[in-house]
């Protein structure tokens, strides 16, 4: 097949996002107003013979200090068939426009999904004193095709950072964990629950927990809970103006793309978390709570409304992110990957962020700015 690439409007790239199963929730055009401190171009890739739109991509252009050159970055994409044989002619377009465009470096992250392992066995690598991390479990499912695509862009010149690994930063997690819903019901997504898991969620049924949605004027009480979050779990917080801009962006863009849910106890909120939704994938974005009321457990009981309501839009999978690979009991953030584990469902790694260094020196000069910030 040969390709054209070009820049697309912002209503083909919609359209072609809406034709797909389910794309990454950074790759629809709305994310681009998300990040409006970032410019932004949509690229489209055309079949020649037929003129058929067959590939898509959201570009944000980072300016370097003082100087009119550009990081080019695609998270979580390009769209596009990253297991074709002639891989080379899709992204050697890509890069010709993005030099043009005044990018001295590009920044990408294959959607491609390289090992899976199963909770079952992360359990056990988590009682094995002589497992440290992910990598060293035997994955339950391994994408032969995924170690072909990284063998193709290291031959293109394509790089990948070190700090691939930890799956935490500025960049996109390398790690996330999943529980797929495709052709299970809601019963054997349950009974995968663990034993902790299902208690949970009874003690807050029996507590009486509720479990709300919430709208774009409930978004200062999410602000609130996630202040108190980012105090307690030592992380800089986004301000509410970044959330109520998300919400504004996606839910213009199609009205069902970003949702709000809170669990309260006698009136009171104790944890919120936003879901985002795009085709058959919904992930859990973000999640908060207070300090208090923890002992009704109302983290179990939203988690598991969330995905009920996942399940009742038809999504095949609820994504809950990033997990760190790290299985050390005395790591930071080993209480993410137990809490997630604890719903059944799948580690999966990613191919990871990938860079094509344009200008190598200028490329080299951001690498030392970013590690010094």
């Amino acid at each position: 097949m040969s390709l054209t690439l070009r820049t697309i409007s912002r209503e083909q790239h919609l359209a072609y996002i809406q034709s797909l199963p389910s794309a990454s929730h950074m790759q629809v055009p709305a994310w681009a107003d998300v990040k409006a401190e970032w410019r932004s171009e949509h690229l489209g890739w055309f079949d020649d013979r037929t003129g058929e739109l067959v590939g898509a991509g959201l570009v944000l252009y980072r300016q370097l200090p003082k100087i009119k050159r550009y990081l080019a970055y695609l998270p979580e994409g390009p769209v596009i068939n990253w297991f074709a044989p002639n891989l080379q002619e899709w992204l050697e377009p890509m890069l010709a426009h993005l030099k043009q465009q005044g990018a001295f470096s590009v920044k990408m992250g294959p959607p491609v999904i390289i090992r899976r392992w199963e909770a079952a066995s992360i359990k056990q690598g988590i009682q094995n004193p002589d497992v440290k991390r992910l990598r060293d479990i035997e994955a339950d499912h391994i994408e032969p095709r995924a170690f072909e695509v990284a063998d193709k862009l290291r031959r293109m010149g394509w790089q990948q950072g070190e700090d691939g690994g930890a799956g935490f930063g500025d960049v996109q997690p390398r790690y996330v964990f999943q529980v797929p819903l495709a052709n299970r019901s809601l019963e054997e997504v349950h009974k995968n629950f663990n034993q902790l898991w299902r208690r949970n969620i009874k003690k807050a049924e029996k507590a009486g927990v509720e479990v709300v949605q919430g709208g774009y004027q409930d978004l200062e009480e999410w602000q609130r809970l996630y202040e108190i979050t980012a105090v307690r779990d030592h992380f800089r917080p986004r301000p509410l103006s970044y959330f109520q801009r998300m919400w504004t962006a996606l839910n213009t863009e199609d009205p069902n793309r970003m949702r709000l849910y809170f669990a309260r106890h006698n009136g009171v909120n104790l944890s919120a978390a936003t879901m985002l939704i795009v085709g058959g994938h919904v992930w859990y974005s973000y999640g908060a709570s207070d300090n208090i009321g923890r002992e009704v457990r109302p983290s179990n009981a939203m988690q598991w409304r969330m995905l009920r309501d996942a399940y009742a839009l038809g999504a095949t999978v609820y994504d809950l992110r990033g997990i760190s690979d790290s299985l050390d009991e005395t790591d930071h953030l080993f209480g993410l990957i137990q809490f997630k584990v604890g719903t059944g469902g799948q580690a999966a790694e990613y191919l990871g962020e990938w860079d094509f260094p344009l200008n190598k020196l200028l490329h080299k000069a951001l690498d030392i700015y970013m590690s010094r910030r």
